[in-house]
């Protein structure tokens, strides 16, 4: 891993994650299993059935995310939901993210290319 620093647009369904480096941006897609969960299927069993099972989704989501945050010293975590502020709360809660700056930004949706210039504009402007 020659990149430190990493970007991820995320909102609860999906996370746009963007590795910053000198010579080429490296992106990759995080997707939330409860987007194409079985919500009939999931509802026939019961509607706390239904909210357990998103619960543990969105868990395994976060779960996915902190797998890939760790191995940065610099992450930026931007998008239009709570979802940043989420996984931030369980990041600062676990003491393996101790040595990794997590910092927030508020974002609307954006193309990869969009995405790409927020990461470059971010990190040029914040040196860390």
């Amino acid at each position: 891993m020659s990149a430190t620093k990493l970007g991820i647009w995320m909102d609860h369904q999906h996370a746009f994650i963007t590795e910053f480096a000198a010579d080429q941006m490296k992106s990759t897609q995080v997707s939330n299993d409860a987007s194409t969960m079985d919500k009939t299927t999931a509802f026939s069993k019961g509607e706390i059935h239904h909210h357990t099972k998103e619960q543990q989704l969105q868990g395994d989501y976060y779960k996915k995310l902190a797998e890939i945050i760790k191995n940065y010293k610099s992450v930026v975590l931007y998008g239009p939901t709570t979802a940043k502020d989420e996984l931030l709360h369980r990041l600062t809660s676990d003491h393996t993210f101790s040595g990794v700056r997590i910092h927030l930004q508020a974002a609307d949706k954006m193309t990869e290319n969009q995405r790409h210039a927020f990461v470059r504009e971010y990190f040029t402007k914040n040196r860390q």
